[in-house]
């Protein structure tokens, strides 16, 4: 070989050593967080759970549904029950099923819904003691922890979802108002000891279904 033909086979091979160097491996995205791993907290008080369910049915009555709603502690025990004078009996039950499942398996039970759907092993769902696939059951959480959860029931079901999540947002919006005004408070004392004087429609659109084939869940 010649120095000529040896000197282009060896800028080739540095060439395709730089350009190798200069291929960023992707990076993979991280997981999102699990929901088992959601901490426990204290109970949720009748104060904040009639406030939750207040949300949720300000949203029904805007829409002119008629639901049951239900609030149960991270336990599954039943903190607070209310149901329009004309829901279907049968909501009752079923609206309490879907808070317990949301709070025992710390997800809404549109997660169940979702992965029923797409059939294959999330048929073992079905096994799950206790769970609801229907959506309309959230967990509620203060500060990053469960403190309960919420399940509405009496129209379609992502009727009953929309009045869930604007419950618990309901909830929530009140916590992050106080949680906001607390740091405040306690940056203004933290630069008053220094001397440093200065300076979740929850939901989506309303699905429309016609009047023949609404079917509460």
């Amino acid at each position: 070989m010649s120095l000529h033909s040896t000197l282009e086979a060896a800028s080739f091979i540095v060439l395709v050593a730089a350009a190798a160097a200069g291929q960023t491996t992707p990076q993979a995205k991280p997981a999102a967080p699990s929901s088992y791993a959601i901490p426990i907290g204290t109970a949720i008080s009748l104060g904040a759970a009639k406030k939750a369910a207040a949300g949720a049915s300000a949203e029904a009555k805007k829409n002119g549904w008629f639901m049951a709603i239900a609030v149960v502690d991270p336990a599954g025990t039943l903190v607070y029950f209310e149901k329009a004078d004309t829901t279907q009996l049968g909501s009752a039950q079923v609206a309490i099923g879907k808070a317990r499942s949301a709070a025992l398996y710390k997800r809404p039970t549109k997660a169940f819904q979702d992965g029923l759907e797409k059939g294959g092993a999330n048929l073992r769902i079905l096994a799950l003691e206790g769970a609801v696939p229907v959506d309309g059951g959230v967990p509620l959480l203060v500060d990053g922890k469960l403190v309960g959860a919420l399940g509405v029931s009496g129209d379609l079901a992502e009727n009953d979802g929309q009045c869930a999540a604007a419950g618990a947002a309901a909830l929530g919006t009140g916590r992050a108002e106080r949680n906001g005004a607390g740091r405040r408070r306690r940056l203004r004392a933290g630069r008053l000891v220094r001397g440093q004087l200065g300076g979740r429609a929850p939901c989506g659109p309303r699905a429309c279904a016609p009047r023949g084939s609404r079917r509460p869940a």
